[in-house]
């Protein structure tokens, strides 16, 4: 299942420019999901990181690893009026600084989600190189009023 961004808009309640994600290319409801991030010297963040030198926040990465992570979470229906929110980000490692015209191809897998809580393992890559991975821990809360969809 491919999503466009006006379905990742109805599934997740982040928008720009803290929606991190440009399209989902595969999605296993409460298995896994696999994302892109095409990203354009555009992005608000590159004006202060760096000027002169613009690299992509690595807490960014991390956290589209979150949201491709919470698509495949909020794919299975038995999640429906949830909402993840980052609990902890464990094991983490930047290997490739990302600039812009690079295109993050963007992959995590549900470890486990039980009792209101779950982790999941992502890995950023650009082509072939792994330029971050890591663990994603998240709680799991209900919507507020209003983002119900």
């Amino acid at each position: 299942m491919m999503l466009d961004i006006r379905q990742i808009e109805s599934i997740l309640p982040h928008r720009s420019p803290f929606l991190l994600i440009d399209r989902i290319i595969a999605v296993e409801a409460g298995v896994k999901a696999i994302g892109l991030k095409n990203v354009t010297i555009n992005e608000p963040y590159f004006v202060g990181h760096f000027p002169g030198y613009p690299v992509m926040p690595g807490v960014l990465i991390a956290e589209a690893l979150a949201q491709v992570g919470a698509v495949a979470l909020l794919a299975d229906e038995k999640y429906a009026g949830k909402l993840p929110m980052f609990a902890g980000i464990d094991n983490f490692k930047f290997r490739r600084p990302v600039y812009p015209g690079d295109v993050l191809h963007l992959e995590t897998r549900l470890l486990w989600v039980r009792r209101g809580m779950g982790k999941g393992i992502g890995e950023a890559r650009i082509g072939e190189e792994l330029a971050a991975s890591g663990e994603i821990s998240f709680a799991l809360v209900d919507k507020p009023v209003g983002h119900q969809k």
